[in-house]
């Protein structure tokens, strides 16, 4: 975009502007979008996007004469996530749907001469549909089902837009929830929100209006004219990056929420508390609060309407246990991040003991779209206790791992299978768990169960924030538990009894378990344990914290039984469980013995080798550098095939 930022004093002035944007948008444009992610960063985008530069400039003539005739501007830009991050890097190029993956610097002159100039696909670049489809491509990135069963709502400018570039997101709607908020009186606006449906995506699920209901209620009879409102963007969960990929790629549309919020609730100062390790996600941020603030839409008399509303980035030191409400207003004012009583409602008493209404980055990238469209048309997505979409990374041993976006009630075989594309190399689906660390696992038998609040917690998991890990069949899933269980004993508070020695008594007897020293009373003690944990822990991470154990328990009860009676580990990863040996597919060509860290395997060239067991130290190295499938996993005195699924007798 060109058009030159400006203060506008009034609603009339800005609304020229955002007029003035779409006319140089009207359709009469032609974009190539470079997905710089963090995945695709790592990979060279950047690179990638710099060099297109450089071609474009150098086929400019060529590039003018091509569009001529429709009179076709040409625009280069990096965008956030894409979402497919297994084909990273990804560059599109619109309105032609044209879909390149795993792109390289020097492709860049092939797609400007090819397919800029030429109007060629490269089909080298183009991505592959499934052997079903025997071996097609995909012409266009609709056709992928990985984009085709999606529905975006909260990543809808996620990979779209620049997120530097505010011209751009205005002319993709930035602004329109915010302008139409401001026609409508503040409990009307609350109004909308609650008639929407939305609960908050954080984890918790609670009705999003509600909450903003019961902040005005305290602050009328508290009599103030003081109320907070903060966004979480902590997400600590291991393999979710939902909110990090909004936050760096549709950074406006998070503050847009928030002054939603602001106007609605008669908020004057808010905060979006971000997890030290998101330093992109900070920057971008920080470069949109900037810039809202020259034009006039933060600060003070915000469009000539009286609202004033400041906004401060607060980052947090990556403790888990902040992105729990109370915990992360306590880290605000600068206290130790530990949560507070339940019957403490942070909507009466929250940051500073004021009233405060806190969501997550996505439950407030949702809010511009609701007051733009209508309630109606978010509470018609999803099922009929939860609205709307919901944002998901998708990650472990499924193929098309990254970010997603469907509306509630999908089923996790849809995700998994459907948008997924299923387990990596075709092994058997086992398990996924749902809601980060504190979730639970969910076997083969569930995957017609549908994602949404409800469901999953009858099920013995939970939504959480999003994250859903796949897993196959080489997954162990006593030491799944005994990992997650492990994450949170170094991530909670040490506040209260029951999370803080619940905890590690819970990892002790599941370590016993692995070792293959554990007896069948040790299940009932994790069990008494656990029970312990739901119902007597301060805050939410212990009382979900028993979650992987025990719904690991009671989906593969049978594998705890094969640690403990049979001493085996059937998925072969539980060190003091397993041994490696070498099979007759041995070539001698000693390059598992090169790479033993403690010179356990011997052998001449071109001849059998051999593992000594007294030193091998079951690290797996040898299986992995194996070209020939030479290296065999013993447990339980018989062979776990890494070729076959082991059935546990």
């Amino acid at each position: 975009m060109s058009l030159k930022l400006q203060k506008f004093a009034s609603l009339d002035a800005f609304c020229d502007f955002a007029n003035r944007i779409a006319k140089t948008s009207d359709g009469k444009s032609r974009e190539i979008r470079v997905c710089c992610g963090p995945g695709c960063l790592a990979r060279g985008s950047k690179q990638i996007h710099e060099e297109l530069v450089k071609e474009i400039d150098s086929h400019s003539a060529e590039l003018k004469k091509a569009g001529l005739e429709l009179n076709v501007t040409l625009s280069e830009k990096c965008t956030g996530c894409h979402g497919l991050c297994e084909a990273g890097p990804v560059v599109t190029i619109e309105p032609e749907e044209t879909f390149y993956v795993h792109v390289k610097p020097e492709n860049a002159k092939e797609i400007v001469e090819k397919t800029l100039i030429g109007g060629e696909e490269i089909k080298k670049l183009l991505y592959k549909l499934d052997d079903s489809k025997g071996g097609e491509c995909a012409h266009k990135y609709s056709d992928i089902p990985f984009y085709a069963l999606q529905h975006r709502i909260a990543l809808r400018n996620v990979g779209v837009v620049d997120p530097l570039d505010f011209d751009d997101w205005i002319s993709h709607g930035g602004m329109q929830g915010f302008l139409k908020s401001l026609a409508m009186k503040p409990e009307e606006v609350i109004d909308e929100v609650d008639r929407s449906g939305l609960r908050g995506r954080g984890g918790a699920g609670f009705p999003t209006g509600r909450k903003w209901k019961s902040a005005l209620k305290a602050k009328e009879k508290a009599g103030t004219d003081r109320v907070w409102i903060i966004c979480n963007g902590d997400e600590g969960d291991p393999g979710a990056f939902m909110d990090r990929a909004i936050m760096e790629g549709d950074p406006y549309s998070v503050i847009e929420g928030m002054m939603i919020g602001a106007y609605a609730l008669g908020a004057t100062e808010g905060y979006i508390y971000v997890r030290h390790e998101y330093p992109l996600a900070v920057r971008h941020l920080e470069k949109a609060i900037e810039t809202l603030t020259t034009a006039g839409l933060l600060g003070e008399d915000i469009l000539g309407t009286g609202m004033n509303f400041t906004l401060k980035i607060s980052r947090g030191g990556g403790a888990f246990v902040c992105g729990e409400s109370s915990a992360l207003m306590r880290s605000l004012e600068g206290k130790v991040g530990e949560p507070r009583a339940k019957y403490v409602r942070s909507v009466e008493k929250g940051l500073h003991d004021e009233p405060t209404v806190l969501n997550n980055v996505e439950s407030f990238t949702c809010v511009p779209m609701i007051l733009s469209k209508g309630a109606d048309h978010f509470a018609s997505l999803g099922s009929s206790t939860s609205k709307g979409t919901k944002a998901f990374s998708l990650v472990g041993k499924v193929k098309n791992t990254g970010l997603i976006e469907v509306p509630m009630g999908r089923t996790l075989q849809e995700i998994i299978f459907d948008i997924g594309g299923g387990i990596q190399n075709d092994r058997p689906f086992k398990a996924v768990q749902t809601g980060g660390p504190s979730g639970g696992c969910l076997p083969a038998k569930k995957l017609d169960l549908p994602v949404d609040f409800d469901s999953l917690s009858k099920a013995g998991a939970m939504m959480g924030s999003g994250g859903m890990i796949v897993m196959d069949d080489h997954t162990c899933m006593v030491d799944v538990a005994k990992y997650f269980i492990k994450f949170l004993i170094g991530e909670s508070c040490g506040k209260c009894v029951p999370c803080r020695e619940g905890l590690r008594q819970v990892y002790d007897l599941l370590d016993k378990i692995t070792r293959g020293e554990g007896e069948m009373g040790d299940l009932d003690k994790i069990d008494r344990l656990c029970h312990t944990m739901e119902v007597a822990s301060l805050c939410a991470l212990g009382k979900s914290a028993p979650y992987p154990v025990t719904s690991t328990i009671k989906y593969f009860r049978d594998e705890y039984e094969a640690h403990i009676v049979d001493k085996m580990c059937p998925a072969g990863v539980c060190k003091d469980l397993i041994s490696y040996e070498i099979n007759d597919n041995c070539t001698g060509c000693v390059v598992c013995a090169r790479h033993c860290p403690v010179d356990a395997i011997s052998g001449e060239k071109q001849k059998l080798h051999v593992i000594d067991e007294e030193k091998c130290i079951s690290c797996g190295i040898c299986m992995s550098v194996c070209k020939f499938d030479a290296v065999d996993i013993k447990s339980g005195g018989i062979i776990v095939s890494r070729t076959e699924p082991v059935a546990i007798s």
